[in-house]
């Protein structure tokens, strides 16, 4: 028996936690995050501290790596980008005091579960004894003494759990590691802490500080289950994969490609599944649904099958639901979640995504789509690539474009480098435009597409570089997109890049406000209401713009700063910042009004039903005529609809 208080055998847990998946073991957290306040500095972060100054023999006992966020929201995200960047192998603990602190994590916890990514969140709570109620920070429910703010976690957890009493810990700890490694539960795991219980000793069994290792599984198919999904690819005329992040994250890259040179079948990419072939690969048809490629998109209008691969099916993906044109249509998913895999009456092929694939394409031996299709799929595919490079070359004055933006760091960029973004009008342009050469090389956040993710965001997958190249892998640049109204939000983790000596390039571009929630509203009949940065006059915020230097703001944080006056200054600034091992921003203004290239696929936004103004009239017509393309995918599956079989 070991005597501890909770939070030190926490800490203690917590460090010889492991996973492996492929006969390949790894440290499950890299380290923990966190703020303290009075709910958490004599618990968790006296544990930590204790846990970083004593010995600790054997060879899986090294510290728990300690970080200093600025904002818990973003010490939350940094974790989850890490995660993402480690294929959901490792990720990171996040502690914060109880009140604002903790309610700070709650945005973080969304946007970890919603993309199913690991992460997990220790709050401090009021005190479990309650003798001295109410303390700081407590919320007071007359109906209940057991709420605190950390229920607002409950909805947005995988697993939630409140450690009112030491003999809880344990198995509040393996439930929390169950979730975290398991590939279809993973989430937000918040365990709340009492700030007392924190404290409090307790004679600890041994075992429970025992190496563990978690065995991440690769499910295979089952047997009728591929026989069914191999006979409808066979039966299919016009197949098309979609290609969504379990691609990425269970390693599958080879595996797809494989399967796309075996059969000829096109390959479309969801944003999570972005890079899953790198973009001049024959089959590779780029991006898919509401910020879809003309290729992708028309081959989807014209597909009687499509095979949906570690993809969740948003409505950006589907465009509404009405990307998947066909009247016939079906569907085969396969996908290591059951609940993701039986989607739009598909034929389900509950797997692991790379086992899922090398079964199919076992099974398909020798078949073939009709060349005709494969090559008119690559046609199509080469014309959209010519679109992107005019949208990269177009020379607009004297503000560039935001797609001339994205193709000078694009064209900068070396193959294996990353690009990081969240929200706004770039996510999109990203997924069409963006040349991916690795499938490591875009991360782009667009499960809950949170404004303020992109720097916290970009210093996780820069710490997951800098991990991988230890351990001989790939020392990636990592170049941050930012819209002003994203950086505004969240810019503090800046300087927790200076004080790690985190190396980022953060591309800041300057549009005087929300270009993307502008054009969405002016295309909804809403006159880009409310969405640029003004000075207010009489008739509302329509004066001139506001003198805001954003440029200045991120010299204060410390780190590099250039401002670059378009397209040729940009690429100077660019050159500069690879140079050099300091983080460095660069900020360039852009024109929000020029577009970039498009594909017509729809996305439901709702319109006003009745209105006075007569652009949300003309607006409701438009929406009213997209609607009617939407379609419900209720017919049975591919199998079942098969008189051949």
């Amino acid at each position: 028996m070991t005597r501890l208080t909770v939070a030190q055998a926490l800490v203690r847990f917590l460090a010889v936690q492991h996973v492996e998946r492929d006969s390949v073991e790894q440290r499950f957290f890299a380290g923990c995050f966190g703020i303290f306040g009075h709910g958490n500095v004599a618990g968790v972060g006296q544990a930590l501290l204790e846990d970083a100054v004593q010995d600790r023999p054997g060879k899986n006992r090294p510290a728990l790596q300690y970080l200093h966020a600025r904002n818990e929201q973003a010490m939350v995200h940094t974790a989850v980008a890490y995660a993402r960047a480690k294929d959901r192998l490792q990720t990171y603990a996040c502690t914060s005091s109880i009140g604002p602190g903790a309610t700070n994590m709650v945005t973080g916890a969304a946007l970890a579960t919603i993309n199913r990514l690991p992460v997990l969140l220790l709050p401090g709570d009021v005190f479990a004894t309650r003798v001295a109620n109410p303390v700081l920070q407590e919320l007071e429910d007359p109906s209940s003494m057991d709420v605190s703010v950390n229920d607002a976690f409950r909805p947005v957890s995988r697993y939630w759990d409140r450690v009112n009493r030491p003999e809880q810990l344990p198995a509040a700890l393996l439930s929390a590691m169950r979730v975290l490694t398991d590939p279809v539960e993973t989430g937000a795991v918040t365990l709340c802490l009492p700030q007392d219980v924190q404290a409090e000793a307790y004679d600890w069994p041994d075992e429970l500080f025992a190496d563990r290792i978690w065995h991440v599984a690769r499910p295979v198919p089952e047997p009728v289950a591929l026989a069914r999904a191999v006979q409808a690819v066979r039966s299919a005329r016009r197949p098309l994969l979609v290609a969504g992040g379990g691609v990425i994250y269970s390693r599958a890259t080879e595996a797809l490609r494989a399967f796309a040179e075996a059969t000829g079948i096109p390959v479309a990419e969801t944003q999570a599944g972005k890079g899953s072939l790198t973009y001049d690969h024959p089959q590779a048809v780029g991006a898919i649904g509401a910020t879809g490629t003309t290729a992708a998109d028309r081959l989807a209008a014209e597909a009687d099958l499509v095979i949906g691969v570690g993809t969740r099916y948003s409505d950006f993906t589907t465009a509404s639901r009405s990307v998947f044109a066909d009247p016939e249509v079906r569907f085969v998913n396969v996908n290591v979640a059951s609940f993701d895999a039986h989607k739009l009456s598909a034929t389900a092929v509950v797997a692991d995504a790379r086992a899922g694939l090398s079964a199919v394409t076992d099974a398909l031996v020798g078949h073939r789509v009709d060349p005709s299709y494969t090559a008119r799929a690559t046609e199509l595919a080469r014309a959209w690539d010519d679109t992107v490079q005019q949208a990269y070359d177009h020379r607009r004055s004297p503000l560039p474009s935001q797609a001339e933006v994205l193709g000078v760091v694009n064209q900068s960029q070396d193959p294996h480098d990353v690009v990081v973004c969240a929200a706004g009008s770039m996510p999109g342009d990203l997924h069409k435009l963006w040349r991916t050469r690795d499938p490591k090389g875009y991360h782009v956040e667009y499960g809950y597409s949170c404004m303020g993710y992109e720097i916290a965001g970009g210093l996780g997958v820069k710490m997951a570089a800098l991990s991988d190249a230890a351990e001989g892998g790939y020392d990636r640049e990592v170049y941050v997109m930012v819209g002003d109204g994203s950086y505004l939000m969240m810019s503090a983790e800046l300087v927790t890049a200076v004080a790690e000596g985190i190396k980022l390039i953060v591309v800041l571009v300057q549009n005087h406000g929300y270009a993307s929630i502008g054009a969405l509203s002016e295309s909804l009949g809403s006159q880009r209401f409310g969405t640029a940065y003004r000075y207010r006059t009489a008739t509302g915020l329509d004066g001139d713009l506001l003198p805001v230097d954003l440029a200045a703001n991120a010299a204060s944080l410390g780190v590099d700063v250039d401002v670059a006056h378009g397209t040729d200054e940009l690429a100077k600034a660019l050159d500069k910042a690879r140079a050099s091992s300091r983080t460095t921003v660069i900020h360039v203004e852009t024109d929000p009004l020029a577009t970039a290239p498009d594909s017509p696929a729809w996305w439901d936004v709702p319109v006003a039903e009745v209105s006075a103004l007569a652009s949300t009239q003309s607006a409701r017509t438009t929406y009213d005529e997209l609607k009617s393309t939407q379609r419900h995918h209720l017919a049975p599956s591919a199998y079942e609809r098969d008189e051949d079989r």
